[in-house]
């Protein structure tokens, strides 16, 4: 499989390739020496009002299908970046997209919706 996805928190697993962390924020008081990650690729990560869309900071959560529908949006202008992932793959190396700790449901994630991008990428 050489898209995986996993939150930051988890272990390596050996065959998980360039781990890379797509959150917005780097996770608060994380010392670089105990960073899991090899790359930090914030630009993949919601914007920061989405992000409070979605959790419903002062405002009413929108739905998953809004939420998925903005994130792809934010996405276009990386596209350069996706593609470049999609190559990686194509070459047949794995990378691991990873995201926050306390994000745990895989289809409410944006790793999940990249993981998409990238696939759709690999098929152009």
């Amino acid at each position: 499989m050489p898209i995986k996805t996993s939150r930051w928190c988890v272990p390596a697993e050996p065959d998980d390739g360039l781990r890379i962390l797509i959150c917005r924020f780097r996770p608060r008081g994380l010392p670089k020496a105990k960073e899991t990650w090899d790359v930090w690729m914030k630009d993949l990560g919601p914007s920061p009002p989405l992000l409070a869309a979605f959790q419903g900071k002062g405002q009413t959560p929108i739905t998953l299908d809004a939420y998925r529908e903005r994130y792809l949006q934010e996405m276009e202008p990386q596209s350069e970046v996706i593609a470049g992932l999609a190559a990686r793959v194509d070459r047949g190396e794995t990378i691991t997209l990873l995201c926050s700790k306390d994000c745990i449901i895989d289809k409410a994630c944006h790793r999940t919706i990249l993981a998409e991008l990238i696939e759709a990428a690999r098929a152009k």
